[in-house]
């Protein structure tokens, strides 16, 4: 190297100031001044990054509260009363009005929803207002505070009407115990009968009630928690006669764990 000669730095005339590059912006904004911005990719990628939050959000959530898992689905029992996603116990609560429930259920499960989410799609052809400001459009405003309001009013409403407690303990998953038993016996046919088999399952395996498979209870013992009840069993429920009541208390202490 010679003395007296230094480094030179070239420029590449490819590498453009940023600041006198053109902003892309649509041609007409004569509409909103100073707040239109080009669709593509400005708009776009403020909503991906926002749709990117919330899905990270929903996976967070997914991984923490898992679903929780019930005992295999029995269509034979009567006692257990399921429950949609939350998102839709708006409906549910809806259907146990008078009103959309009984006869009346098409109103409450086709002409009522159908009404208020056929306005929602009909609001933005009724209300053509280029107002932004939600106080200067009372008809869209007021129709989505009303869905808004029933949604949350219906949706608490059935949150709190649920009992939880027995439903997650009808549905926990058990060990299974089966018994052999002879489905055509006078007992079993009395049990078909009664408001028994609601609770205790089709085959004694329990589900709002115990199991009644190796009960440490004699027949009198049977009948007389039948009459007064025992625990969160309410007495009183059996509607048969004396007689049968006894017959099914018999055959009930004759349900034993199978090998």
């Amino acid at each position: 190297m010679h003395k007296g000669k230094g480094m030179k730095f070239v420029g590449d005339s490819r590498v453009t100031d940023p600041s006198s590059r053109p902003k892309k912006t649509p041609k007409d904004y004569s509409e909103y001044p100073g707040k239109t911005e080009a669709f593509w990719p400005d708009f776009l990628l403020k909503e991906w990054l926002v749709g990117a939050v919330f899905l990270v959000g929903y996976l967070v959530l997914t991984v923490a509260h898992p679903s929780p898992l019930e005992r295999p689905a029995d269509p034979a029992d009567t006692g257990y009363i399921p429950v949609p996603d939350w998102y839709f116990l708006f409906l549910y609560q809806l259907l146990k009005y008078e009103f959309a429930s009984g006869p009346f259920n098409v109103i409450g499960a086709i002409i009522m929803p159908g009404l208020a989410f056929g306005a929602l799609l009909l609001v933005p052809f009724l209300d053509t207002s280029k107002e932004r400001s939600p106080f200067k459009r009372p008809l869209p405003t007021g129709f989505m505070l009303l869905a808004l309001a029933s949604m949350i009013y219906l949706t608490w409403e059935s949150v709190v009407n649920h009992d939880w407690e027995a439903a997650a303990e009808y549905g926990k998953i058990k060990e299974e115990v089966s018994v052999e038993f002879d489905e055509t016996s006078e007992g079993y046919e009395l049990y078909q009968a009664s408001s028994c088999i609601g609770c205790h399952g089709n085959a004694f395996e329990g589900g709002l009630g115990k199991p009644l498979i190796g009960l440490d209870y004699t027949a009198d013992e049977i009948v007389n928690i039948a009459h007064e009840g025992l625990g969160g069993m309410p007495g009183g429920t059996y509607t048969g006669t004396e007689e049968e009541l006894h017959k099914l208390a018999e055959f009930i202490t004759t349900l034993q764990p199978a090998e």
